[in-house]
């Protein structure tokens, strides 16, 4: 009788990084972090919400190929940790609800063309994309909603100053673009969603002016006083 020999299922590879150098703009690389941090803080006190960016996305068990890497966004409903990559069907299924390509002449047409497409066959709710430089989309910003398997335009507002405004429903956030300018907005505060480099450096500004402020005063009232 001859033996019959197992060998052990082979170990699929679901690689963290795709060995290309990442070459960026200076705009796309900060808005980058920005759009990260500001969304990582404002969802920090959420177990069930995940944000992250530039991390590889695996929707096809078995199929390494079947990868995508949006440059931000957002899944509700897994658990608020740090991850090297995203396997969809170790998630529970999630797929991200939001997503914003910093898009550039480089990646226009991926980000128009394949990732789109790929977007909508996950049923990624809203999909934004934002040019910096204003080079390569008109307007610079754009939103796109699901909708019965389609994506359709996100509708815009625009406020006196000439801030173009778009609405996250799924983030209950707004998105301002003010010039060239991107912001994300919590109506809610009524405040500009800050990182918490930018938080300390408000704070550090504010104590700073009322510690002149309180100097000023004490010399009026030195002066008075002299009178």
């Amino acid at each position: 009788m001859t033996a019959i020999t197992e060998f052990p299922p082979k170990l699929i590879e679901y690689p963290e990084a795709d060995g290309l150098p990442m070459a960026e703009s200076d705009q796309t690389r900060d808005y980058l972090v920005y759009a990260t941090k500001v969304l990582s803080v404002f969802f920090e006190h959420r177990v069930d919400v995940y944000t992250s960016g530039n991390l590889f996305i695996y929707y096809e068990q078995g199929n390494p190929e079947a990868v995508v890497a949006p440059d931000v966004f957002v899944v509700f409903g897994v658990e608020n940790r740090q991850r090297r990559i995203y396997k969809v069907w170790e998630e529970g299924d999630r797929t991200p609800n939001f997503v914003l390509e910093i898009t550039s002449k480089t990646t226009r047409s991926k980000d128009q063309g394949a990732k789109k497409g790929i977007y909508a066959f996950l049923g990624v709710e809203e999909y934004y994309q934002y040019d910096p430089t204003g080079d390569y989309l008109t307007p610079p910003l754009q939103g796109l909603r699901l909708v019965d398997g389609n994506y359709t335009p996100v509708s815009t507002t625009t406020l006196p100053d000439g801030t173009i405004v778009l609405a996250s429903a799924i983030l209950g956030l707004e998105l301002h673009l003010k010039g060239q300018a991107m912001r994300f907005y919590d109506p809610a505060t009524q405040q500009y969603l800050l990182t918490h480099e930018e938080e300390a450096s408000a704070r550090q500004t504010a104590e700073e002016r009322a510690q002149r402020l309180a100097a000023k005063l004490r010399e009026l009232n030195v002066d008075s006083d002299a009178l």
